[in-house]
């Protein structure tokens, strides 16, 4: 009796406990190249902590971002829908519409089981008042509505973003109604630590931060701690400190006991900006930000959940940033949007579960309102529709951008398993593959892109 009043016991706790949800933590960088950080290359300066990240978490090679430019590949990520969904193109300035409200967000979808939100970093997806943080499920907020070139002192164009001026807000006040060359040497800083105390001030409670910083998006400035430190110019110096920010963010989870039980997202909005030749990042790919090569689209990624991923473990798996909404809400048993999404639980794919495949027959590509084709779900073919793209004429350098001129590509299919760097079209080659792909695409952008009627 004895015994199985203790198995009673035992099942009646294990169908009754209220453990709580994993945190979901997302660091999502601003121009970052693929190869800034250890261990995807070798810069010239030390990323220690980022390269500890990838030695506790999974590293994965191919990740993608749907569009190579700020505002839509930030809707993207926090919607789960591609840019054609939304209809949130290109950089969205001062003002901008951004991300509409009837497209849910990962924290309205996470305040659904009671998270506590934070954001403490560039928003970037909406600037009016039902498209700020504080309107679309975040408790709390610190940053910069927008890029941080947007101000005055732009080299290009001071006299049209002079107009606007760059504002620091905080819970949706603006606490900084200026900001100058004096704030934005601690934008990373201030993001770091506010994150660092969220995460201090509700570790008895399930929470989702999102820290989207605001380097090493040009200009670049960096703290005092940092000036000076990589011995690799200002670039080395920022992208110093931000590898400090992950460090810090990293530790906080583990001097709370949480480490176990988050979720911890490192990746970038899209690649490096080249045109400001030593204040840009590297990426070994084809092309940069603002094109749908994979200098552009393809970003570093590590996410980090001991326990559910294998330490210092790699993948070659592809996936994209409009997966990981249905994948948190898989984690966290929360209920999808109700509004449609084109991203798909991964999870099994993420781990390396045994015989895993994706559930994504395609991932679609574009820039601005410009659909240029598909990826095969299992990343190996990339459909190239025939578009224009900029391609670096020559870089400027120390905060000057330099020029480009406009290319065409046309039909093409790359071999991505063989050729990452997009140099062959080998569609006479595969033209299985070819036509098989030609049909995704054309699907897709008759779905999203439909001709404008007279």
């Amino acid at each position: 009796m004895r015994f199985l009043f203790a198995v009673l016991l035992l099942v009646l706790t294990l169908f009754t406990s209220d453990a709580r949800p994993p945190n979901v933590v997302i660091i999502f960088l601003d121009d970052a190249g693929w190869a800034d950080f250890e261990p995807f290359g070798i810069p010239p300066y030390k990323t220690p902590h980022v390269r500890q990240l990838a030695e506790e978490g999974r590293r994965f090679n191919q990740f993608y971002v749907p569009q190579a430019i700020c505002s839509a590949s930030r809707a993207a990520l926090l919607s789960g829908c591609y840019p054609g969904r939304t209809k949130v193109f290109g950089a969205h300035g001062p003002n901008g519409r951004g991300l509409d409200p009837k497209f849910m967000n990962i924290a309205e979808m996470l305040k659904q089981k009671d998270y506590k939100t934070g954001i403490f970093g560039k928003w970037h997806v909406g600037d009016q008042p039902d498209t700020r943080p504080a309107a679309r499920g975040f408790d709390e907020s610190a940053g910069l509505m927008y890029s941080n070139d947007m101000w005055e002192f732009h080299p290009e164009n001071p006299d049209y973003w002079g107009k606007f001026p760059l504002q620091y807000y905080e819970n949706n006040k603006v606490t900084i109604p200026r900001v100058t060359k004096e704030h934005q040497p601690h934008l990373t800083t201030w993001s770091t630590k506010k994150a660092v105390e969220f995460i201090g001030r509700h570790k008895e409670e399930p929470f989702f931060v999102y820290v989207p910083h605001s380097m090493p998006h040009v200009p670049l400035f960096v703290s005092e701690k940092f000036a000076g430190k990589s011995g690799a110019g200002l670039l080395g110096d920022v992208l110093m400190e931000i590898d400090w920010s992950v460090g810090q963010i990293n530790q906080a989870l583990k001097d709370n006991g949480l480490e176990n039980d988050t979720l911890l997202v490192f990746t970038s909005d899209n690649g490096p900006w080249v045109s400001y030749g030593n204040h840009a990042g590297a990426t070994p790919f084809r092309e940069a930000k603002g094109t749908s090569f994979d200098g552009g689209i393809r970003s570093a990624c590590l996410a980090k959940y001991p326990g559910k991923l294998a330490a210092g473990s790699v993948s070659e798996a592809a996936w994209c940033t409009i997966d990981l909404l249905p994948t948190i809400a898989y984690l966290t048993e929360t209920p999808l949007p109700k509004n449609t999404i084109d991203g798909k639980n991964v999870w099994p794919l993420i781990t390396g579960a045994k015989d895993a495949k994706t559930p994504q027959p395609y991932y679609a590509f574009s820039n601005g309102r410009d659909f240029q084709g598909v990826i095969s779900g299992d990343g190996k073919w990339k459909l190239h529709v025939p578009h224009t793209y900029r391609t670096l004429v020559k870089p400027a350098n120390d905060g000057q951008a330099g020029k480009y001129r406009q290319s065409t590509i046309a039909l093409s299919l790359f071999d991505l398993e063989n050729d990452p760097y997009e140099t062959t079209n080998v569609a006479a080659k595969h033209p299985k593959v070819f036509e098989s792909l030609q049909k995704v695409a054309n699907k897709h952008r008759a779905e999203f892109y439909p001709p404008k009627k007279n």
